[in-house]
């Protein structure tokens, strides 16, 4: 990499375990696109009042010619992210893919579009038998299941009128949504 890699702590104190694990997956970066011309990495502990859990939010910033790579910047509560090694992992994991596109596309090699995200409704649910259906704004429904969860953590949330995003698809059957989560 050219230039140092800028590392932030916000809410905690620095860390060399954590310092060394950004920096290897820096390292494994710049093995995929070795013109990196600058890295931020933002390692936050948010401040969540009267919660349990602490929760690790790690913003990758990458920046290399012609593009420019943002990741971590879900919106989820990851629980899973309560470890920070697991949150830079996952974040890292998340910029690396989207700059090995940016290598497709400059080596002009089809990149496999993201499947665009639906909102809806639950218009029905079969709790007991685990599925149920989405409605969309221009009425087409579709089904899903409850492995359909983007987490199954949210299965319970879910009720007739709950608003959610999902990814659609076409089966045998007719369409069906994946990666269902509440809005």
């Amino acid at each position: 990499m050219k230039t140092e890699p800028q590392i932030t702590y916000k809410g905690l104190d620095s860390s060399p375990t954590v310092e060394n694990a950004i920096r290897k997956r820096i390292d494994r970066l710049d093995q995929i696109h070795n013109r990196i011309t600058s890295c931020r990495v933002t390692i936050e502990l948010p401040h969540r009042h009267g919660r349990k859990g602490k929760i690790f939010h790690v913003h990758v910033d990458i920046t290399v010619p012609g593009a420019e790579i943002v990741a971590g910047r879900e919106h989820e509560n990851n629980h899973a992210h309560e470890d920070v090694l697991v949150a830079v992992r996952d974040s890292f994991n998340a910029a690396q893919r989207q700059l090995e596109d940016v290598v497709r596309k400059m080596s002009g090699h089809l990149v496999k579009p993201e499947p665009v995200k639906l909102h809806g409704i639950v218009a029905r649910l079969v709790p007991e038998e685990g599925f149920g259906f989405i409605q969309t704004v221009d009425g087409r429904e579709f089904f899903f299941r409850r492995d359909s969860m983007a987490s199954n953590d949210h299965w319970n949330e879910l009720q007739p009128g709950t608003e959610v995003r999902f990814t659609e698809h076409t089966g045998d059957k007719g369409p069906f949504a994946s990666a269902v989560s509440p809005v």
